[in-house]
């Protein structure tokens, strides 16, 4: 059994070691199984941990075309990374010491990936774990109040500046210095934005729910308490947001008509994820890879080095909030 650790829910990734395969190269294994078969496990399990198969550097990216093909940039990503190559990217850049809190990737955005894959080239010597959720739980655990609250939607502001201020530049944020394909892309996801003297300002709105594709599950997936200031663990930027304006701030969030989202909303979204989360503990080699729409994932704190790297894939449309 994996190294697991869970707050009281039955659901856990599924595990698939070398032994139980019965080969030590994951790539032939996942030959073998098929790309419908594959697609097939994850949807009944929303998470596989691959573990045993001793995966290298070296021998990572095999892997990665069979898991996640035809890798997607991370465009529009709120989240400081640096990409290795092909589209492999070191996971979220944040300070150790703090907590990652439950998210769906990318799911502030119109279109977002529905495969993420983690490798682990090097577990942290101490903590360091990726967190996973199933979304309907997350979703089940939260007040009917809040439910209701967010049912008409959430709007998400981005303050992206223009090479020199706090956040993300939008350079930075669209991978590109020509200003046409950040329009272009705005413009297909539905967003509203205005450049300004100091760079762009991006608002859209969004659902606070969406359902699987193929299950039909409804899932909390949106990340409101991770662009709200309530949701912060980080000092520094809880320091930043107390000196600011929230028209000023990185990104805020809002609900769909401009409302202010209470504190105490953002607090339980965030706490009630991460209880009910569950811990996979890296060993160096590891791959885990989820349905982004089904699993919510996170990071818990840790000390030493640690690099795990990811992959995303299968974009999926986004569901209009009204924009």
């Amino acid at each position: 059994m994996m190294d697991v650790v869970e707050s009281g829910r039955a659901w856990r990734p599924h595990e698939i070691t070398s032994d139980a395969a019965g080969t030590p190269d994951l790539a032939d294994w996942l030959d073998a199984l098929g790309a419908e078969g594959l697609a097939d496990l994850l949807t009944e399990r929303r998470a596989l941990v691959f573990r045993g198969f001793g995966v290298t550097p070296e021998g990572i990216m095999p892997v990665l075309d069979r898991l996640v093909p035809d890798r997607l940039p991370y465009v529009h990503g709120n989240s400081p990374r640096t990409r290795v190559r092909s589209n492999l990217y070191t996971s979220t850049e944040y300070p150790q010491e703090y907590t990652i809190s439950m998210h769906n990737e990318l799911s502030y955005a119109h279109r977002w990936p529905t495969r993420l894959t983690f490798y682990c080239e090097k577990a942290a010597e101490r903590g360091g774990a990726t967190s996973v959720l199933d979304g309907a739980l997350w979703l089940d655990s939260l007040d009917t109040e809040i439910r209701e609250a967010f049912a008409g939607g959430i709007r998400y502001i981005q303050n992206l500046h223009d090479g020199f201020g706090f956040g993300k530049s939008w350079q930075e944020t669209f991978e590109t210095e020509d200003r046409g394909p950040v329009e272009a892309f705005l413009r297909e996801s539905r967003a509203e934005w205005e450049w300004g003297p100091d760079g762009l300002r991006v608002s859209q709105l969004r659902p606070a729910t969406t359902r699987h594709p193929v299950t039909g599950a409804e899932v909390w997936f949106n990340q409101a308490d991770q662009w709200h200031p309530a949701g912060l663990g980080d000092k520094t930027s809880a320091d930043l947001y107390q000196i600011l304006s929230p028209e000023e701030f990185p990104q805020y969030v809002t609900f769909a008509d401009g409302s202010a989202i209470p504190d105490e909303y953002v607090e339980q979204i965030r706490d009630r994820g991460l209880e009910s989360a569950c811990d996979v503990d890296w060993q160096n080699g590891d791959v885990l890879l989820i349905d982004n729409v089904l699993v919510a994932h996170g990071r818990r704190p840790f000390e030493g080095t640690r690099r795990v790297l990811v992959a995303m894939s299968d974009v999926a449309a986004g569901e209009s909030a009204g924009v």
